[in-house]
């Protein structure tokens, strides 16, 4: 097997059978979320001037901590999943209760949340490269027992 095509293939002994095409993927996205959305959070919590209104400021300081942690994903993409699958969460929650009943109204396009709603539709990518099955055995499904012998 060439190694273009093992890119694509589980491998047992390697990543817990996680092919390496979502190890990388998984990487290039932690990877994206330091470059993009680390300088910008912080960005907005360094400059803030006044006092904060208490949601909004949890808003950013979550905004800010979770790409942060991305760091760590880098290096262990398998132990950083829940980080991931938080981003997928609460970007399919704000499309599905913020976006999607203003463009049914008519109204995202050219409102405050039209960009917002652009980046965070890059989901479908973010859930191509996260590997359900082993979301499921080790976050979901019960641990096996050993066979009785």
């Amino acid at each position: 097997m060439n190694a273009f095509a093992g890119f694509f293939v589980s491998d047992p002994r390697r990543h817990d059978g996680v092919r390496p095409v979502q190890i990388w993927g998984l990487r290039l996205f932690y990877l994206l979320m330091l470059v993009f959305v680390v300088p910008e959070a912080w960005g907005a919590l360094l400059r803030h001037e006044g006092p904060w209104d208490h949601l909004r400021a949890v808003a950013f300081c979550v905004w800010a901590t979770y790409p942060a942690l991305a760091l760590f994903g880098l290096a262990r993409p398998l132990r950083w999943l829940p980080l991931m699958i938080f981003t997928i969460g609460y970007k399919a929650l704000w499309l599905a209760f913020v976006a999607w009943p203003l463009w049914h109204a008519g109204m995202l396009a050219g409102s405050k949340a039209e960009e917002m709603a652009y980046a965070f539709a890059i989901i479908p990518l973010l859930a191509a490269v996260v590997p359900w099955g082993y979301v499921w055995r080790e976050y979901v499904a019960l641990p096996r027992r050993p066979a009785a012998g």
